[in-house]
């Protein structure tokens, strides 16, 4: 059976759909088409964005690098330095930003210039620290406009001073006042600051850490820091050491740059100084005795006691400070029921620690000149002198009242003999 001529090739014998499109048609249909792919963003062979970025990431690094360059540089340099003028092992080698003087430059001419410090004075005599004005042993007044002042401390080599401010509810500034030159912030804001007996080392509690500097050239360098766990409070430098209190108590030994503080520590009630081996001398509880505390001269190892004497009756401030050539200790406590200085002689340690009334209460530091002569301040704001071959023949120390002290300043004692 042949196929119709209308079924061939599966063929109908009409479109299934008009093909006829006019004109209007046609021109929409292209618009559409040409709309569609404007609309569409076609792929860059590069992103602008991206190659901005990756450029800016590969500057910064080529900067961090230099700069890590330079640092290691100014570190190498700041250690060599610190290994000629210190010469102590154990020193961080950590270069530290310095705050600039919030008054300006410190050679601007309206700034109040303090004199170059003189050689050291003759026994007996100190310089002091009026309402944030130097006064020399002669008597001539340098107003320095930094405001009150906690500490003052000479530097070596007749370099200046260090001045601690007094606390305020932003904290303690430390003030550097360089030999015949303006004083320069050093510090700002800190909650505690200790300073080394040579004026070389300084330390500092801030929040949550515990640091501790060189003082090279009227600059801090070589900064080393480490949290300060347990309220750790610095008390003063033993060596290239420095002696923290926790809030408990009890003391230890950190070497900065040396890691973190250590475990543990010794239960002393208060350090007054160091002899000149190096071993600390401070009070301890009195074994047996609720209350009682004993005189001790500590292992500078670990501060267990070495030599004990109880015989004086120790004041609990722990206002008190060691002669140079670590025979005196001129210390607050009681003798003959009446409240005031004691003069200890440390070589008598063993024997029970003679003690032996030697002036009025201690109020401040004490600035000793060798083991001859010691100076401080008492309750009443006079200037008090000791002289320990006087207290030994019996005499009492010399008291002076300082002229140009206003209602609500106290006189601060400058340590150090350079």
């Amino acid at each position: 059976m042949k196929p119709t001529p209308a079924a061939r090739d599966n063929q109908t014998g009409g479109p299934e759909r008009p093909m006829a499109v006019t004109q209007d048609d046609l021109e929409r249909a292209l618009r559409e088409t040409f709309s569609r792919r404007v609309a569409v963003i076609p792929p860059l062979a590069a992103d602008p964005a991206g190659l901005a970025i990756g450029r800016a990431r590969r500057a910064r690094r080529r900067r961090t690098l230099a700069g890590l360059s330079l640092a290691a540089v100014a570190t190498a340099a700041v250690t060599a330095g610190m290994a000629q003028l210190g010469g102590q092992p154990g020193r961080p080698t950590t270069p530290t930003v310095v705050l600039g003087d919030p008054r300006g430059s410190a050679t601007a001419t309206s700034w109040p210039v303090a004199p170059a410090p003189p050689a050291p004075a003759a026994e007996g005599q100190v310089e002091l620290i009026l309402g944030g004005a130097l006064v020399t042993p002669e008597g001539q007044r340098y107003d320095l406009g930094i405001g009150p002042v906690e500490r003052a401390q000479r530097l070596p080599d007749h370099g200046g001073w260090l001045l601690v401010g007094a606390p305020t509810p932003a904290g303690r500034t430390l003030w550097v006042v360089p030999s015949g030159d303006a004083p320069q912030v050093l510090l700002a804001g800190a909650e505690a600051v200790v300073l080394s007996p040579d004026g070389r080392q300084v330390a500092w509690r801030d929040g949550d850490g515990l640091f501790a500097a060189g003082v090279v050239a009227n600059r801090l360098v070589a900064t080393a820091g480490t949290a300060a766990t347990h309220g750790a409070t610095p008390v003063r430098f033993v060596g290239d050491r420095l002696l923290v209190r926790s809030r408990a108590g009890g003391h230890l030994l950190w070497r900065p740059g040396a890691g973190p503080l250590p475990d543990g520590g010794r239960r002393l009630l208060d350090v007054y100084g160091v002899l000149p081996d190096g071993r600390p001398v401070g009070r301890i509880p009195a074994g047996g005795e609720p209350g009682g505390s004993c005189l001790a001269v500590l292992d500078p190892a670990d501060l267990a006691p070495a030599t004990t004497g109880c015989g004086a009756a120790l004041a609990g401030d722990g206002r008190g400070a060691v002669s140079g050539d670590g025979r005196w200790l001129l210390v607050n406590g009681r003798t003959g029921g009446t409240d005031g200085a004691l003069l200890v002689d440390l070589a008598a340690l063993a024997s029970g620690g003679a003690a032996r009334a030697a002036g009025p209460t201690i109020s401040g530091d004490v600035a000793w000149s060798g083991g001859a002569a010691a100076a401080y301040v008492d309750r009443g704001g006079a200037l008090v002198r000791v002289r320990p071959d006087r207290v030994l023949a019996g005499e009492r120390a010399s008291t002076t009242m300082l002229s140009g002290v206003t209602s609500g300043e106290r006189p601060i004692v400058v340590a150090g003999t350079s």
